[in-house]
């Protein structure tokens, strides 16, 4: 990726709310491209340090936080995640138990939050129900079948190709569709006997979100997750109302959902213990690799999370 070089960067001044993390791990998320191509709703004053998802251990805590240097961290932050060492908000961060290594809590942070969101808050999935997942192969896309399947709801996923279909079937999806097929939204009615997904999970947007619309259920929701297509979808009211259907944003922030994104965690790790979360982690990529990763990333040729050892 053009523009990214690597520097020497004071972290800046403690103010009693930061930890100072020494990053072990830190994932990418297609958000970082947009971020760093100034398209996304977050933008930092130019230089800055991309990265929102990292997993490290304290170096230095504020006296009067719950946190002491050595304890094991993962944490979404603004940006500033890919670099040896990361400012983390305490009160965002969460502690990693001792058998979840450091790769797999940096994939933690934001995909499976924000797909635990979706399916326990921005709406109801219930086991009855039929879910279709686009990108599933993806990192948020592939955490959303799990998520999904352990709710024990039926899952169609699409994907661009035979590789990340079968992916996304070894972890739950119960019906495979190829988004490359031009009749892909008859597919997906074909799959539901006509009557379409109860709830569309949508992090792609653009065309894909657009034709998503046609195979949506009566009193449907589709959720709406993304634009990792670049392209926004500009959802017409009329087919919305002519299924009395629903499109609901999937978004959260620390400093207003502080209460559900600790509900969500604690949901995250029963499930974990459980063996009904098994996310897939890219660590092919080093920090001195961050630009290969993300044009990797930006030319959908990876599966899973894409995780960078620090």
């Amino acid at each position: 990726m053009d523009g990214l070089e690597f520097v020497d960067l004071d972290l800046g001044s403690r103010d009693g709310q930061h930890l100072v993390v020494d990053v072990k791990a830190a994932a990418l998320n297609f958000s970082d491209l947009l971020m760093s191509e100034d398209k996304y709703q977050a933008r930092p004053v130019r230089p800055f340090t991309p990265g929102q998802e990292i997993a490290g251990t304290v170096l230095s805590a504020p006296p009067e936080s719950q946190w002491k240097p050595g304890d094991r961290v993962a944490s979404k932050i603004p940006w500033g995640g890919f670099a040896e060492q990361a400012l983390v908000p305490c009160e965002t961060a969460f502690a990693i138990p001792d058998n979840i290594s450091f790769e797999l809590a940096a994939a933690l942070p934001v995909t499976y939050t924000t797909s635990m969101v979706a399916f326990f808050d921005s709406t109801h999935l219930r086991p009855d129900q039929t879910v279709l997942v686009h990108a599933a192969a993806g990192g948020v896309g592939l955490a959303a079948v799990e998520i999904a399947k352990a709710i024990g709801a039926r899952v169609i996923a699409t994907a661009s190709n035979e590789q990340k279909l079968d992916l996304a079937k070894e972890h739950g999806a119960d019906i495979c569709i190829n988004y490359s097929d031009e009749s892909w939204v008859q597919l997906v009615k074909d799959a539901t006997n006509g009557v379409g997904a109860d709830v569309i999970y949508d992090p792609v947007g653009g065309e894909i979100g657009l034709k998503s619309l046609r195979c949506l259920a009566r009193n449907g929701v589709i959720l709406i997750v993304g634009f990792a297509s670049g392209t926004i979808t500009e959802i017409p009211a009329n087919r919305l109302m002519l299924k009395r259907a629903s499109a609901k944003g999937v978004y959260w922030h620390h400093d207003h959902d502080a209460a559900l994104i600790k509900n969500m965690m604690d949901k995250m790790f029963v499930m974990l213990e459980k063996g009904l979360l098994n996310p897939v982690v890219d660590t092919r990529f080093s920090l001195a690799q961050l630009p290969d990763a993300m044009q990797a990333l930006q030319n959908r040729e990876t599966t899973g999370k894409v995780v960078l050892t620090v």
